[in-house]
Formats: structure tokens, C-alpha cells, sequence
């Protein structure tokens, strides 16, 4: 009888443990991951109840991979993943503290959880503006020296911050203050995609992914297309980039996404040979002898007329570009306080900006568009 009763509960006990198994092996094992394709920075996994937000590389030679959790509401979250930074989603309200997170608000038609802002003036979308006028959007001060006190009002579920090094003691001391502070690295991304997919982050912030995806497949889609009709071009102008600041002018380097842009736009950089995805600088003098009778140049923004550039430097008229009226710049679409909408939105949107490029390249091709952000320079 002893024998039978010692069975039972053996049996039981095996029984017992296997339940357990099962329950751990369903609460810990991925069911989907978002497909992240062309970022580098990121990468979204999702579990039953949580999905966890890998940030890899927030800035160049980043030395730290950032891990932040997002637990639906009745959801539970394993013990080995409770030291990461947990957000309930879908938040209800954020801080950004770039313009380039905007248009993910907008896309995923989140505007209105935006509470607060550094340096308000930079926003140049018009949704976001009425806010800040509306009164609904709180100025945070600048990106280095950000509000704390006023912050700490806002509790803000979640505040989306970026740095530039492995220095970022505001951001620090805001996480010891018991804020939530995610790192973005959208801007450090090398690819004109890999800016844009970023909107997938937001979207698991929002409970979204699906709208995200979407989004972002209609972008990718569109600028994919683009490309081919880029091909078909017959000619492949040279181009000539930026302008002169302080001395020094500054053009994108041969692997920044704007001179990858130009190249899947079917032109031919003149600097696209060099290595780096930030900006060279680099003398009037050798500037000019390179690119003296380049077909086109695109400007930075800090012009907005021929006459401008003449007055900030009469050498300018010395190129060929400049003597054919084939100058671009995007510095024409404000918002209402001056930000150019280009350094907002064109990270997200990189279909809008190769089918300007494309358009100005080559306008026998992509018939009836009008370009969205350039504009020549009369």
C-alpha cells in the first residue's frame, strides 16, 4: 500500500514538474519578432504579455547595448529581465527631444500624447505647432541642460532621448530621478531605410507594431520603386553638395546617406569615393578645382536665394551650377518659427527625397511630380 501511495505521488510530482515547464517555456519563448531589416541601432522581440526593445548602437562606437521591456497591462514579466528599464504599454504620454521622433507621432496619429519639448521653436509640423500654441506642449529649456523640475511634473511615462558619446549625464541624472529615459539612435543609423524604420520603435511604445509595419513596408515599397525608375536614366549628372560655413565647406562624406541618396538617385557625387557617414571639410580652393563644372549642386539650407549665396560669398557665381541656374535647396518649407521641415521629416520620409533627387537629376523621369522638398534657387 506504501508502495503504491509512494507511485501516485512520484507520478504527481513528474506531472507537476512538467506543468511547470511548459508554463515557464510559454511565459520566456518568443512568439514573433518584428521584422527590423534595414536598421542596425535596434531590434523588437515579442513574448506572451511583453516584448523586450534591444537599442544597439545609440551613437557611434557606442560601448553599451540598452535593453527596455514593454509589459502590457495583465502582463508578467520574468525575473531575469526586471533590472532593464519596464514601460506598461501602450504609453499614454511622452517627451521626445529630437524633431526627427516626430513624424513618427504623426504617422501613427500620436500627436496629441506629446507633452513636452526642448527648444519648441526647431518643430515645424503644423499639428504639433497648434499644440504648442494650445498650450499643450511644455517648452523643456535645451537638450543639454533639460528642465528636470518641470519634467519631474510631467511624469512622463517615457521620455525618448538621444546621445552623441558615452557621455550623457543629463539623461542620467533624469533615470536617477525615477524618469524613464529610452535611447533613440535613429539619426546614427548609415542607410536612408534604416532612419525610417525607426517608426518601429515608436510603434511598440504605442502597441502599434502592426501600424508601424505597415507604414514603413508602404515607404520602403516606394522608395525601392523609385530607384529602379532612377535606372532608366540615360545620363548620370555630377553633383556638387553643402556650401561654405565659418571657412570651411562642409558636403556629405561617400557613405552618409545623402550621398547614398544621390547615388541610388543615378547621379554621380563627386565626393562618393570617400569614407565616413558624416560631413568633410574642406577648402574653397579644393572644392572648387573639383567640381568647377558640376551639373548640379545642392545646397544646405541656410540659403534661400542666388542673391543670398552672392552676398555670404561672390565666389560662388564661379561654378558652372551657379552660372546655369541649377542650384537646389531645401531651406524654403518652414514651420511657423522658422524650422526647416527638412531636418524633420526627411530622415522618416526618404521616398519623398529620392524622388525630389531623381526629379532634379533627371526630369524627363517621374512625370508630373512636383519636388516636395527642393526647390531651385532663383
Amino acid at each position: 500500500m506504501k508502495s503504491i501511495s509512494s507511485k501516485i505521488l512520484i507520478s504527481f510530482l513528474v506531472i507537476f514538474l512538467q506543468s511547470c515547464k511548459k508554463e515557464t517555456k510559454s511565459e520566456t519563448s518568443i512568439i514573433a519578432a518584428n521584422t527590423v531589416t534595414y536598421a542596425k541601432g535596434f531590434s523588437i522581440e515579442n513574448y506572451h504579455g511583453y516584448s523586450v526593445v534591444t537599442v544597439k548602437n545609440p551613437w557611434p562606437k557606442a560601448t553599451q547595448t540598452y535593453r527596455y521591456i514593454l509589459k502590457e497591462k495583465n502582463g508578467s514579466v520574468p525575473d531575469s529581465l526586471k533590472k532593464h528599464i519596464t514601460i506598461t504599454v501602450p504609453i499614454k504620454n511622452i517627451v521626445v527631444t529630437s524633431t526627427t521622433h516626430i513624424p513618427s507621432l504623426e504617422m501613427l496619429n500620436e500627436v496629441n500624447s506629446l507633452i513636452g519639448f526642448p527648444h519648441c521653436d526647431y518643430i515645424s509640423s503644423a499639428r504639433v505647432r497648434k499644440r504648442i500654441e494650445a498650450g499643450k506642449i511644455t517648452e523643456l529649456g535645451n537638450n543639454n541642460d533639460l528642465n528636470t523640475e518641470v519634467l519631474l511634473d510631467l511624469q512622463p511615462d517615457v521620455i525618448i532621448g538621444y546621445g552623441i558619446d558615452n557621455k550623457n549625464p543629463m539623461l542620467d541624472n533624469l533615470q536617477k530621478s525615477g524618469l524613464k529615459v529610452l535611447f533613440n539612435g535613429d539619426w546614427n543609423e548609415e542607410s536612408a531605410l534604416g532612419k525610417a524604420e525607426w517608426i518601429k520603435f515608436f510603434g511598440a511604445l504605442y502597441g502599434k507594431q502592426k501600424q508601424a509595419e505597415k507604414i514603413f513596408t508602404k515607404i520602403e515599397k516606394d522608395f525601392l520603386k523609385t530607384i529602379t525608375i532612377a535606372k532608366l536614366a540615360q545620363k548620370k549628372p555630377t553633383v556638387l553638395a553643402g556650401d561654405m560655413f565659418e571657412d570651411h565647406w562642409y558636403l556629405p562624406q561617400g557613405t552618409s546617406w545623402g550621398s547614398q541618396l544621390l547615388k541610388q538617385a543615378n547621379s554621380s557625387y563627386l565626393w562618393q569615393e570617400t569614407r565616413g557617414t558624416g560631413s568633410l571639410s574642406l577648402s574653397f580652393e579644393t572644392v572648387f578645382e573639383k567640381a568647377a563644372t558640376a551639373d548640379i549642386w545642392i545646397t544646405s539650407g541656410q540659403f534661400s536665394s542666388l542673391k543670398e549665396m552672392i552676398a555670404a560669398n561672390p565666389h560662388y557665381t564661379k561654378f558652372d551650377a551657379f552660372k546655369n541656374n541649377n542650384v537646389y535647396s531645401f531651406s524654403g518649407k518652414k514651420g511657423k518659427t522658422g524650422g526647416i521641415l527638412y531636418y524633420e521629416l526627411a530622415p522618416n520620409r526618404p521616398d519623398i527625397v529620392l524622388k525630389d533627387l531623381v526629379k532634379i537629376l533627371h526630369p524627363e523621369l517621374l512625370v508630373g511630380y512636383k519636388p516636395f522638398f527642393f526647390e531651385k534657387l532663383k
